[in-house]
């Protein structure tokens, strides 16, 4: 399979399903898009209705669904900024919590959106160590 040869790293440091769920977006829209950038977006956008990056990885979603703006519009719509993977629809609670298993300094006083902003700097940070790392 093209997507299995061509899997994001931090989908190699995740659960099987996570990468089973972007390979099979991928190679679709390889067919029906060929081969590009739109490949690629189409699998992360798959992706991100039931998994959300955390740290250097995806972990599944506690509620499927839409992470940010631009994966609730669809194909279609005007491009929107997304979130980096962060479940930016998600409760605050629960973005909280996520930053609070990250060990982000601060969060007890952050605005839903701020949590957002944090983790997904967080995330980067994370991934970037990784990469380095080689894992």
């Amino acid at each position: 399979m093209p997507g299995r040869e061509d899997l994001p790293s931090t989908l190699l440091r995740s659960p099987r399903k996570a990468q089973d769920t972007w390979v099979a977006a991928h190679d679709s829209a390889l067919r029906t898009y060929g081969p590009g950038r739109r490949a690629q977006q189409t699998a992360y956008a798959a992706l991100k209705h039931t998994f959300e990056k955390v740290g250097d990885h995806w972990e599944p979603k506690p509620e499927p669904g839409p992470s940010d703006e631009q994966a609730a519009g669809g194909a279609g719509q005007p491009e929107r900024p997304t979130r980096g993977g962060v479940n930016a629809t998600a409760s605050r609670q629960h973005l909280y919590e996520r930053a609070k298993q990250l060990g982000v300094p601060g969060r007890s006083r952050m605005s839903k959106e701020e949590l957002v902003t944090a983790l997904e700097k967080e995330n980067r940070r994370r991934t970037d160590r990784a990469r380095r790392s080689g894992s």
